[in-house]
């Protein structure tokens, strides 16, 4: 939903016990900074919502992420490192 709001394509996502990944398609309008903080703060909310267990948790994410662009990469090699990560655990 919120992706959808701030007109952000999801591409591929995996998610670990620790860590997610996520390829995304966006317009430059908002800088990745602002992305993440939103993701992560909408996340948090609806978790905390449906979890209430975490409530009791100081934060939920921290406040690290890595950003890259995808460069001379094509999308399709991206993706397909995104959806391999979760074979490698």
């Amino acid at each position: 939903m919120k992706c959808k709001e701030l007109e952000i394509e999801i591409i591929a996502i995996e998610c670990e016990k620790d860590h997610s990944y996520m390829f995304l398609n966006c317009l430059p309008a908002l800088s990745p900074a602002d992305i993440m903080q939103q993701i992560k703060g909408y996340t948090s909310k609806i978790l905390r919502e449906e979890f209430v267990e975490l409530s009791k948790m100081p934060s939920l994410w921290t406040r690290s992420y890595f950003v890259s662009t995808a460069g001379t990469v094509c999308s399709e090699t991206i993706k397909k490192y995104v959806e391999n990560q979760k074979k490698r655990y």
